[in-house]
């Protein structure tokens, strides 16, 4: 639905993004992620349309979104940061204003507004100003023109921006549920989104694209992800450390915490035994006839994979 093909863009001399490409299908949620100054909003303002591309091209369904731009953008629905609208206009308003831009009329449109009000909690703001409304139901509102026409592609830009934890979690869902039938793009710097929206992530640092596969694949290449932390009661961090140096696949043990003649410990994988790595600590704990309190494996912690990405001494300075 999405295929964006050597997307190139300068600002004066500085190139902004350079050469990316990737591709989005229905029933995908993309994760679009970068530091400030990456270039992922410039990425995603000329897959939109909102700026000409340099170099490059973007397809939207079978349309060109720079030969045939009216037909392209007519699939998609945009969610842009900090997203304008008319202050002045009653969100009922404003949505009937999106609905006829977006060629709805009569019945269908009056439906189509009701259904986003209702889908978007908006029903009880419907007749109140823009202007007046709290950030969270201004974004709501916002939200809503995105989705009106029911598009095949949705383009959000920080779609959490600015709401409390209950309409993160409201907006979440459905956006979930969405990307059941629809191709979504989602640009964030929150990395719990990417864990509770997205079945693929690409990274963009420096303008180009350095990471494209899995959230569970990102995971995996933080040092964290496959370590087991368990705590042991009635013995000292020295006699449990030793025990575990002596596991097989355990390449370091680090102790968490120690008191009162009870430790929690982290037992760390080796590159290739990280399977069962907790069956293997639990088994040689037990053997040695101690109390175990605590054993878990743990996951990869995003944000420490991000920084070992995206850092770099080249700079940026695209958004």
């Amino acid at each position: 639905m999405i295929k964006a093909e050597h997307l190139s863009k300068w600002f004066a001399t500085t190139r902004a993004v350079n050469d990316v490409s990737f591709s989005v299908e229905k029933g995908e949620v993309l994760g679009f992620l970068g530091p400030n100054g990456a270039g992922k909003s410039t990425s995603m303002r000329m897959i939109t349309g909102y700026l000409p591309i340099d170099r490059g091209k973007v397809t939207i369904g079978n349309f060109d979104i720079e030969a045939d731009p009216i037909k392209a953008k007519s699939m998609m629905g945009y969610l842009p940061e900090n997203a304008p609208a008319y202050g002045d206009m009653t969100v009922s308003h404003f949505l009937h204003f999106v609905g006829s831009l977006r060629g709805l009329s009569g019945r269908k449109r009056a439906t189509a507004v009701n259904e986003v009000i209702e889908t978007c909690v908006l029903q009880s703001v419907r007749h109140q100003a823009i202007d007046t409304l709290s950030k969270g139901y201004r974004h709501r509102a916002c939200f809503a023109q995105s989705i009106l026409h029911d598009p095949d592609v949705l383009i959000m830009d920080e779609p959490t921006d600015g709401l409390d934890p209950n309409q993160k979690h409201e907006v979440r869902n459905l956006i979930k549920r969405m990307g059941e039938r629809k191709a979504i793009v989602i640009s964030t710097h929150i990395l719990e989104e990417v864990d509770a929206l997205c079945s693929r992530v690409i990274i963009i640092n420096d303008g180009q694209l350095v990471f494209d596969g899995l959230p569970s694949d990102l995971k995996s290449r933080s040092s964290l992800a496959g370590a087991v932390t368990v705590s042991v009661q009635g013995q000292k961090f020295s006699d449990v450390g030793n025990r575990l140096e002596e596991v097989e696949g355990v390449a370091k043990v680090l102790c968490l915490q120690e008191n009162n003649g009870s430790c929690r410990v982290r037992a760390f994988a080796g590159d290739d035994a990280k399977d069962d790595l907790a069956g293997r600590v639990h088994k040689a704990l037990m053997n040695s006839g101690w109390e175990i309190s605590e054993l878990r494996t743990e996951e990869g912690r995003l944000d420490e994979v991000f920084r070992q990405i995206t850092t770099s001494d080249t700079g940026g300075g695209a958004k």
